[in-house]
C-alpha cells in the first residue's frame, strides 16, 4: 500500500512537472536545422509510376500490418483520395491537370518532416521532437493523447489509433529514423523506388539538384519546388508538371506555423490550474492502465 501511494505521489509530481515544462520541451524541439547535416527527400512526380512499391516497403519496414504484398499491386486505389493512417504511413494518389486530362500523375504523401514543425510546437509534453538531421520523431511514452499535433499539422498527416482502447498512439512516418540516422541507410521507400522518383540526400544538395533539373528540361516542370520555403521549409520536397493547387499539397505561406501554436499554448497556460488537473488526471489514468497491463502480462508468463 505504501509503495502504491509513493508511486502515485511520485507520478503526480512528475506529471505536474511535465505539464509545467511542456512549452519548454516543445521549444527544445524547434532549434532549427543545420543545412550541412539535415537530410531530405526530393520527390519527382513526373517519374513516379504509381506502382505503390513505396507503400509496401513502408509497411514491411515499420511492421504496420499483415497485408500481403499482392494487395499493394492493386493500382485502382490510386483514383481514390487517400490519407496516411495508423497502418499506412504513406499513400500514393493520382491527380490530373485540367488542361491535360489525358496526362495523369501520381504523388506520394507522408509526413513532410517540417524544419520548424507545428506538431512539435503544439505538443505540451515533448512527445514530438525535431531531430536536427531532419526527422520529426514521436515518443509514445511521453504522449498523453491530447492530439494537439493532429490539429496543428497543416498537412493533416498524424493519425490516431482510435481503435486501440488501451494504449492508443499517434502514428506517422518517422523518416525511417533507425535506418537513416542509426544505420546510415536510405529510407525504405526510397530504396525500393524502381523509377528513382525519390532521391535521398542532404537537403541543400537536393534543392540544387531540383533547380538543375528544371533548367535542363524547360517546360517539363512547374517552376516551383514545393517544400523549399513553405512554412519555413520541409525535409520532403516536390517537383510537379503543373501547379501544386491541382494536387493535395496545400497552399501555404513561408512563415513557420509554431508562432501560432505557441500563442494558443501560452493562452491555455495562463489559466494553468485547469490544464494541470486535466493532464495530471489523464497521465494518472494512462499510467494505471499501463501498469495494470504489465502486471497482467507478468501473471500470464
Amino acid at each position: 500500500m505504501k509503495n502504491s501511494r509513493r508511486d502515485f505521489l511520485s507520478f503526480m509530481l512528475a506529471g505536474s512537472a511535465s505539464v509545467i515544462a511542456g512549452p519548454a520541451l516543445a521549444d527544445d524541439g524547434q532549434q532549427g536545422i543545420d543545412c550541412d547535416i539535415s537530410f531530405g527527400v526530393l520527390v519527382d512526380t513526373t517519374l513516379c509510376m504509381g506502382c505503390r512499391k513505396c507503400e509496401l516497403a513502408c509497411n514491411q519496414a515499420n511492421k504496420l500490418s499483415d497485408r500481403r504484398p499482392a494487395e499493394f499491386e492493386d493500382t485502382s486505389v490510386l483514383s481514390k483520395h487517400r490519407r496516411p493512417k495508423p497502418d499506412a504511413y504513406t499513400v500514393v494518389n493520382r491527380f490530373a491537370v485540367p488542361e491535360e486530362p489525358e496526362h495523369l500523375y501520381t504523388l506520394k504523401v507522408q509526413c513532410m518532416h517540417c524544419n520548424d514543425p507545428a506538431c512539435v510546437s503544439a505538443c505540451i509534453v515533448g512527445a514530438m521532437r525535431k531531430d536536427p538531421r531532419g526527422p520529426v520523431v514521436y515518443d509514445p511514452d511521453k504522449c498523453i493523447g491530447c492530439r494537439y499535433c493532429l490539429v496543428a499539422c497543416p498537412f493533416q498527416v498524424p493519425s490516431y489509433e482510435y481503435d486501440d482502447p488501451v494504449e492508443p498512439q499517434v502514428r506517422k512516418c518517422n523518416f525511417c529514423f533507425e535506418r537513416v540516422i542509426e544505420k546510415g541507410e536510405v529510407p525504405a521507400c526510397v530504396a525500393v523506388c524502381p523509377s528513382e522518383a525519390l532521391t535521398f540526400g542532404k537537403r541543400k544538395s537536393l534543392i540544387d539538384a531540383a533547380y538543375t533539373r528544371m533548367a535542363d528540361s524547360p517546360g517539363k516542370y512547374y517552376e516551383h519546388l514545393y517544400g523549399e520555403h513553405e512554412i519555413g521549409g520541409t525535409s520532403w520536397m516536390y517537383m510537379a508538371p503543373a501547379e501544386f493547387s491541382y494536387t493535395e499539397l496545400p497552399e501555404l505561406g513561408t512563415d513557420p506555423i509554431p508562432s501560432l501554436t505557441e500563442s494558443i499554448q501560452h493562452g491555455i497556460f495562463k489559466s494553468f490550474m485547469p490544464p494541470l488537473l486535466l493532464y495530471g488526471l489523464l497521465g494518472l489514468i494512462m499510467h494505471s492502465v499501463r501498469k495494470g497491463n504489465g502486471e497482467r502480462e507478468r501473471d500470464n508468463t
